[in-house]
């Protein structure tokens, strides 16, 4: 990790001095804004609006205290309500449905009281149902550095937003690893906070679910040393201060791993070499029992999903692009004795990966076997080959983050939940 400042801290440094103001920051960051060649980064954007915000926040904590979030640019995934904007969930049927939102939803909110600017709201993955950042709607997402990449889903406009630099930090939801993949596959860094800490914070309303038994919030980033600033800000966890004893990292390996690309094997190795040159103890492990975590979660996530929207559409889900409306159709025509069976076999799952944590203060993987997913070619596979290495930290809910190492070879590192500030700090002083 380089010893030169991060973005964040920078652009604080520059706002507490008088140096540079909000409103400048704001229009910095609009120059950027929609810069892929679909220019479609933000599904909802209004410059003016945006320019107001960073005088208002100005305005509001002149003299004051300046919170964490004071003056920064941060973009809003399309699934949060943003007063007198129209939500999206990514789909044309939502985009013509909807009416502009008459309040903020509570992470907005949560947003403008910590002094954030926002820059509009990004691009996902229809209905944040899926891992690919593909949209019939609105146009798959691409990343702003290379036109023949997706950036991945369904946080696709967020991670394209900071790459791009239109916001330096991008509120994204984490089901099923919506957050971790596009972050990794952009070359960034990805926070998901334990499942329950948006729920324990009322961070909830006004947002669009997916699943309720998964979903969580989290941010995508530049540098893991601004993760615990972020947190502050957007769940108000304050850092941890306690130093951290030497630590012991459970790394997944063997058959697990067998349809990792050599460049996601080689990033795996050069992180646990990183580790433990921070001194901590790295010991391989066999994940052989997580292969049965898609068949618990795709049902669950499914049947949900479709209960979501049932009272939207009709249920009849035809509405959505394909294979989305065929999840949700399945999702909805499972029983109730079915689902009761998943939520047992989760309940197993989530044991064995807490009995984990009593081996090992943290577990490291790969966020996909994929360092790229190129524009343009048939992606019908790679959801499963993709959630196979995040749903089993979905299903455990677990506060992770990803660690960005080049060309997309993101890794995961996580914690027991409840522990993310132990996580965010330890992850910050990586070198």
């Amino acid at each position: 990790m380089s010893s030169q400042p991060t973005v964040v801290w920078a652009l604080r440094q520059k706002l507490l001095a008088g140096e540079s103001t909000p409103r400048q920051l704001a229009a910095e960051a609009l120059e950027n804004s929609n810069s892929n060649a679909g220019r479609n980064v933000y599904l909802v954007q209004d410059r003016e609006w945006t320019l107001r915000e960073a005088d208002r926040a100005r305005t509001v904590f002149h003299g004051a205290e300046k919170p964490p979030l004071f003056g920064l640019p941060v973009s809003l995934k399309d699934c949060f309500d943003l007063q007198d904007f129209k939500t999206t969930a990514g789909t044309k049927f939502y985009a013509e449905r909807n009416q502009p939102a008459s309040a903020d939803s509570a992470v907005a909110r949560r947003l403008r009281d910590q002094g954030a600017v926002i820059t509009g709201k990004t691009h996902l993955h229809p209905l944040a149902y899926g891992i690919t950042g593909e949209n019939r709607d609105f146009g798959d997402c691409l990343q702003p550095r290379d036109a023949s990449l997706l950036t991945g889903g369904s946080t696709s406009g967020g991670a394209a937003s900071v790459q791009e630099g239109s916001a330096v930090a991008a509120i994204g939801t984490d089901t099923g690893g919506s957050i971790r993949v596009p972050a990794a596959l952009c070359g960034l860094a990805g926070y998901r906070a334990s499942v329950g800490l948006a729920w324990d914070q009322k961070l909830w309303g006004g947002g669009v679910h997916l699943s309720q038994t998964f979903d969580t919030l989290g941010w995508i980033f530049r540098d893991l040393r601004d993760a615990p600033r972020l947190a502050e800000g957007l769940f108000g966890l304050p850092p941890e201060t306690n130093a951290l004893p030497r630590v012991k990292v459970g790394a997944v390996s063997g058959d697990f791993l067998r349809d990792c690309n050599a460049d996601v094997l080689q990033a795996l190795e050069r992180c646990e070499q990183q580790l433990a040159d921070g001194g901590a103890e790295i010991v391989r492990f066999a994940a052989d029992d997580w292969e049965e975590g898609l068949s618990i979660y795709a049902p669950i996530q499914a049947n949900e999903a479709a209960a979501i929207h049932a009272p939207h559409t009709g249920g009849d889900f035809s509405c959505f692009p394909r294979p989305v409306s065929e999840r949700l159709t399945w999702g909805r025509s499972l029983s109730g004795d079915e689902i009761q069976k998943q939520r047992a076999r989760h309940a197993a799952f989530r044991a064995r990966v807490d009995a984990l944590f009593e081996k090992y203060d943290f577990l490291l993987l790969p966020c996909s076997p994929l360092g790229q997913l190129r524009a343009g070619e048939d992606q019908t596979e790679t959801r499963s080959r993709i959630l196979r290495y995040t749903v089993p930290l979905s299903i455990a809910g677990t506060p992770v983050l990803s660690l960005p190492f080049a060309g997309g070879a993101g890794m995961q590192l996580a914690a027991p939940r409840g522990a993310d500030r132990r996580l965010l700090a330890y992850a910050a002083q990586l070198r």
